[in-house]
């Protein structure tokens, strides 16, 4: 089943250290200036998602609970043919990240559908 978002075992080792101290968490990214094209990690349940708001899905990681990932609407209609990989990197995000604080940054690398992969997610092209 193709997925629209991952993450890298980089990004799943901070995530369960984020998720010990923090509890559960989420992500979103909204597109907006400075830090918001960014993912933002966030204890779950503490950023309020609207209703224009899409969940790409939910991330697997051993030992802690799924990490659900949103975009919001406007942002979604540039991303949607892509596949999206949390990464992260050294360097400082936003201050209002969980992993702010750690010294590193989460990031999002990005690929195409392939055909198939579009096909799948969205149903066939038409012209």
């Amino acid at each position: 089943m193709t997925e629209r978002v991952g993450l890298t075992p980089a990004a799943a080792e901070l995530l369960r250290r984020l998720v010990s101290v923090h509890g559960p968490v989420m992500f979103h990214q909204s597109g907006g200036c400075c830090d918001g094209s960014a993912p933002m990690c966030y204890p779950a349940g503490e950023f309020r998602t609207g209703v224009s708001d899409v969940r790409l899905g939910d991330l697997v990681v051993e030992g802690i609970e799924d990490v659900p990932v949103w975009m919001s609407g406007p942002q979604f209609e540039y991303w949607k043919h892509t596949h999206l990989t949390i990464d992260v990197v050294p360097g400082r995000g936003s201050g209002f990240s969980l992993e702010a604080p750690e010294g590193v940054r989460f990031l999002v690398r990005s690929r195409l559908f392939s055909d198939e992969e579009s096909a799948e997610l969205n149903g066939p092209a038409t012209r």
